[in-house]
This record gives structure tokens, sequence and C-alpha cells, in this order.
């Protein structure tokens, strides 16, 4: 199976009271293993909802999500939450690090949750992703001891935990300077090109967005040619 996630027809549809306010509608998507794909748009035209649909957070109000080719829709609640912790990485534009933990016992939690590995793997599996991100020597410290930018490369290391199908980042330098927003960028084209990790990332920057192989714009909730 070439295709990591598929979307037809997806549509999310909000209601208050009596009003109803569409998020997205109508979105037809493939993205195929290996793609590093940007979601793009002005602010409020879905991005982040999109996202948020495509790594099974949100449930759509009509339309068909295939995950690595199975179908979501008639999921439950702990089928989703299964697929997620297996499939998908998810990086914010907050870290989310627990300040209690070292480096390392931040990148095993998912690990911990999937309960696959022993805790002699789980180690070395944690030190050798954070050594790939230019992390080595910084295990055991806390996320307090970090820059904003280190911090974010161990959400990146944390969302590689456990292998997953699909990396999906919103926002993922919303709150870095220029420089550490590009060597985030940068981090997900290496995993591309090297690994064959396929990422979806929403943004807001055009000049990030040229980092991807390919771009996909909303506007109003609607995918433009």
């Amino acid at each position: 199976m070439n295709i990591a996630v598929e979307a037809l027809g997806l549509t999310r549809v909000l209601t208050e009271g009596s009003q109803e306010i569409t998020l997205v509608e109508d979105i037809d998507l493939q993205v195929k293993r290996g793609e590093f794909v940007a979601i793009t748009g002005p602010s409020g035209s879905g991005k982040s909802s999109l996202l948020y649909l495509l790594g099974l957070l949100d449930h759509p109000t009509r339309g068909s999500l295939r995950l690595d080719g199975e179908e979501t829709a008639g999921l439950d609640s702990n089928a989703l939450a299964r697929l997620r912790l297996e499939k998908l990485g998810f990086i914010f534009q907050f870290h989310f690090l627990l300040p209690e933990f070292s480096l390392l016992e931040n990148v095993m939690i998912p690990m911990r949750k999937r309960g696959r590995l022993n805790e002699s793997a789980m180690l070395e599996r944690a030190t050798a992703l954070l050594y790939e991100l230019g992390l080595e020597g910084h295990e055991k410290k806390t996320p307090d001891q970090l820059s904003g930018g280190q911090r974010q490369r161990v959400a990146i290391a944390r969302a590689q935990a456990n292998e997953p199908l699909l990396l999906l980042a919103d926002e993922p330098t919303g709150s870095l300077d220029t420089k550490n927003g590009q060597l985030v960028f940068e981090t997900f084209r290496k995993l591309v090109e090297e690994k064959g990790q396929t990422v979806i990332t929403v943004t807001h920057d055009a000049h990030l967005a040229e980092y991807t192989s390919r771009q996909i714009h909303l506007v109003d909730g609607r995918l433009q040619a």
C-alpha cells in the first residue's frame, strides 16, 4: 500500500445552537508514503481542522478517511486510540514535554503506552532518536534546561518513538524564531529523504512551506487548485 492516508468527501460541521459552522468541506486528498506535504491557507481557513481529522483527533461529519488502507469511519474510541498510538506521531506548536521527566523519559512515553518493547530496547531507541536530532549529551536533562528549538526537536523524537506511518505537525514553528523554525523544517525534510517518513504539516509561513514536496492550499475549508 503506497497511500499513507486518503480522504474522500471529508467534511466537518459544528453545530452551535441553530447555527452550523463548516470547518472543512468535501475534501478529497491522497498522501503517499514518503511525501512531505504542507497545508497552507489564511487564518481560519480550516488548516488545523483538516490536520486533526487526518490524525483521528476529530471525527468527520461526513466522508471517508482511510489510514494505511484501513477505513476509520466505523471504529470505536479504543480502536482509534490504538491507530493513533501505532501509526501516528504528533508535533504541536508547543512541545508539551513533561517537565518532571528527562528527555529520555519523555521520548519513551509513547513506547511505554504501546508496550511492545522491553526497558532496554526502549532506552536504546530513545537514545538513538535524540542522537539523530543532535541532542547527544542532553539525554538526562529536563526540558527547562533546553532552548525552544531543542525542546521542539525532543518533541519530534517523541513523535517518532513508535515508528509511525505518518508524522502530523500543527504550526510546529509557531513559537520559534526564524533560525530554529528553519531547523525544524530541515529536520522534517531529512526524515523524508533519508528514512522515507511521511510528514504533513500545517504552516502559515510561505517560506517554510517551500521545504515541502507538495502544498495543499485551503480557503474557507475547501481545497484550492
